[in-house]
């Protein structure tokens, strides 16, 4: 693409033949949103991201995507029979490691009232206090065990930890799962938050009128219900995080979609014009670099641009257009009309 910007620029106004009818349209100022936009992405304050914490076949599937839960409805189930197995060994260790405590236990009462008389000697009642206090650590342990055990097949029930909607399914019956892998995914679809960041200058503006106004996808703009200016400035890129929590909405944005945050601090400040808002259509894109052809007279230039948000099918350019271009709407018809005049100029000059 930078080739082709000097290219373009490095064509001469002289002896160009006619080019080839291509549709365009003007750039009219004013047409974005007004004041200093910031882009963030939309997500849940409660999202709980569910994985495996023991291993096993899914036996069952009870949720899909979309599905509306209720906190502690199961939402799967995992094969507990090693699960199951472990726990019954479990509560056969803490019934012999019982039995064995209170029989030291009995025996270390037994030698203690021979002590009395001198029957045993020192060293025996030691060893018996010795062998009952082992025994009793042997039971204890194995208690531990049996809880850790019952923990276990306790894992092979997964619930929703809260009311929400499902997001995300990663799972399918059969399949086998290992501790650790993801598993499904529950969101609070009434409680969405937008984080941006902002430079640390206009920080301050931004926490004195805390103000602001969310362009949500399809171009709705709603109030936010709260926003938060975060305390302190990021290390590396010297910009403040500014939360802003979104009002219960009806239909909700997704989590994960942008929106466009305005804080009237911004446009208060005179932070500069209104965006211009072109097409999507009408921009060229050259792998990670962005343009646009505009006509002038009869030359078309690919002028570099670079882009804001997208709000339905248009999307902002911050710079690289002026209010007056007149820009083509089909970059591709666009480029085959400036290869025809080229093709027409080297034939004239042979």
């Amino acid at each position: 693409m930078a080739l082709a910007l000097a290219a373009c620029g490095g064509q001469q106004t002289a002896d160009l033949p006619p080019l080839a009818d291509v549709p365009t349209f003007e750039v009219v100022a004013g047409t974005g949103l007004s004041g200093h936009g910031w882009d963030g992405v939309v997500e849940a304050v409660r999202r709980a991201d569910l994985s495996a914490q023991t291993a096993g076949r899914v036996a069952e599937m009870r949720v899909d995507v979309n599905d509306r839960v209720r906190q502690g409805d199961v939402l799967l189930r995992i094969t507990a029979v090693e699960q199951d197995a472990g726990a019954s060994a479990a509560r056969a260790q803490l019934r012999a490691t019982e039995a064995a405590a209170a029989e030291a236990e009995q025996t270390w009462r037994r030698y203690a009232a021979l002590a009395d008389g001198q029957y045993v000697s020192k060293l025996q009642l030691d060893q018996a206090r010795s062998a009952r206090d082992a025994a009793v650590a042997a039971r204890d342990a194995a208690r531990a065990n049996l809880a850790q055990a019952a923990q276990q097949a306790g894992y092979t029930v997964v619930r929703a930890p809260f009311a929400g909607v499902v997001a995300t399914r990663d799972v399918e019956p059969g399949e086998t799962v290992v501790p650790g892998q993801p598993l499904v995914s529950v969101y609070e679809p009434r409680e969405l938050r937008i984080e941006v960041a902002v430079p640390q200058t206009r920080a301050d503006a931004i926490r004195r009128d805390p103000q602001a106004t969310v362009v949500l996808p399809g171009g709705r703009e709603v109030e936010p219900a709260e926003v938060i200016v975060f305390p302190a400035a990021d290390s590396t890129s010297h910009s403040v995080n500014v939360r802003v929590r979104l009002p219960d909405l009806d239909p909700a944005p997704a989590p994960g979609s942008t929106a466009k945050v305005r804080f009237d601090a911004d446009t208060e400040a005179g932070d500069g014009a209104a965006p211009l808002r072109i097409p999507v259509s009408a921009v060229a894109q050259r792998g990670e670099l962005s343009g646009a052809y505009v006509k002038q007279g009869d030359r078309l230039l690919l002028r570099q641009l670079r882009l804001g948000a997208r709000i339905g099918d248009q999307v902002e350019v911050i710079s690289g257009l002026q209010a007056g271009d007149r820009v083509a709407r089909d970059p591709v018809a666009a480029m085959q009309a400036l290869a025809a005049q080229r093709r027409a100029t080297e034939a004239t000059h042979e």
